[in-house]
Formats: structure tokens, C-alpha cells, sequence
């Protein structure tokens, strides 16, 4: 988001767009089947975030609800946050592994734009569901990747 009039134009800080998304992630998003927050309200880097997809309804997803992480390093929002499904997923875009959305196959990613948001991410990734290519695929047994689990046993 830039602010000014004529050539000018102002670049929104790094923190101030995340108090923003922050806001609006808490008001609540659309018809809310997508809603996301911070991890840790003392952190001041604001990096860390979960994001919640209801499944779409009419598809494999329905009924389904998917956790995932949102990473904003330092130089969000110039480059795009890094996003893991926390829930096991199957869907052309995620790594079956690792849960991660692979940039290389998830448009908004691969195309990012200062402007996109971590909603409009959330948002992108549940019309994704319901793409033909994604919505009858078989879906893992409900719970974390295996790599999660690792991380609650050690």
C-alpha cells in the first residue's frame, strides 16, 4: 500500500502493515471460514502467525478445519511469507512431507506483490480446495505431519 498524491508515494513500514493485518485478522475475515493471528503477542518482529481454513463445502475438504504457519521474516511484506500446513493436506501445491505450500506451484506465492496480504494467501489457498485438481483428491487421516509430531516428541 503506498500513500501520497501526485509522483510521491510513501512505503507503509514492515510493522505498521503487520498491526494492520493483525487488526483485521481479529475482526474476523469475510464469511469466516479463513481467520489467522499472531503466535506470540511479545514478539516485536511480529514473525510467527497461524492461519485457520474451514474446508470448502462440496468438496473432499468439507467438515475439514486446517491449521497452518505463516512466517514473516524481515523482509515481508517485499517478499512473501513462508506457509506450512500444519494439518496434513493432500492438495497439488503442498509438499505431502512437509506440509509446505511450494511457491513453484502456488501462484500468488510465485507472483507475490508488496500489496498481497497473508489473508489474501489464506483466501487464495481455499478457492485452491475447490479447484478441480484439488477437490475430490483422497485426503490424509486427519492430524499434524509427521515432522510435527517429531517436534512434540523431542
Amino acid at each position: 500500500m503506498t500513500l501520497g498524491s501526485g509522483g510521491s508515494s510513501v512505503v507503509v513500514p514492515r510493522n505498521f502493515r503487520l498491526l494492520e493485518e493483525l487488526e483485521r485478522g481479529e475482526k474476523g475475515i469475510g464469511d469466516g471460514t479463513v481467520s489467522y493471528g499472531m503466535d506470540d503477542g511479545d514478539d516485536i518482529y511480529m514473525r510467527s502467525w497461524t492461519g485457520t481454513i474451514i474446508g470448502p463445502h462440496n468438496t473432499v475438504h468439507e467438515g475439514r478445519i486446517y491449521q497452518l504457519k505463516l512466517f514473516c521474516d524481515k523482509d515481508y511484506p517485499e517478499k512473501p511469507p513462508s506457509v506450512r500446513f500444519h494439518s496434513r493436506i493432500n492438495m497439488t501445491c503442498v509438499n505431502h512431507e512437509t506440509g509446505v505450500v511450494e511457491p513453484k506451484k502456488f501462484g500468488l506465492l510465485v507472483n507475490w506483490q508488496r500489496e498481497y496480504t497473508m489473508e489474501d494467501i489464506l483466501t487464495q489457498l481455499k478457492k485452491e480446495m475447490a479447484a478441480p485438481h484439488n477437490r475430490k483428491l483422497v485426503q490424509p487421516p486427519e492430524g499434524p505431519h509427521h515432522m510435527d509430531v517429531y517436534a512434540y516428541l523431542s
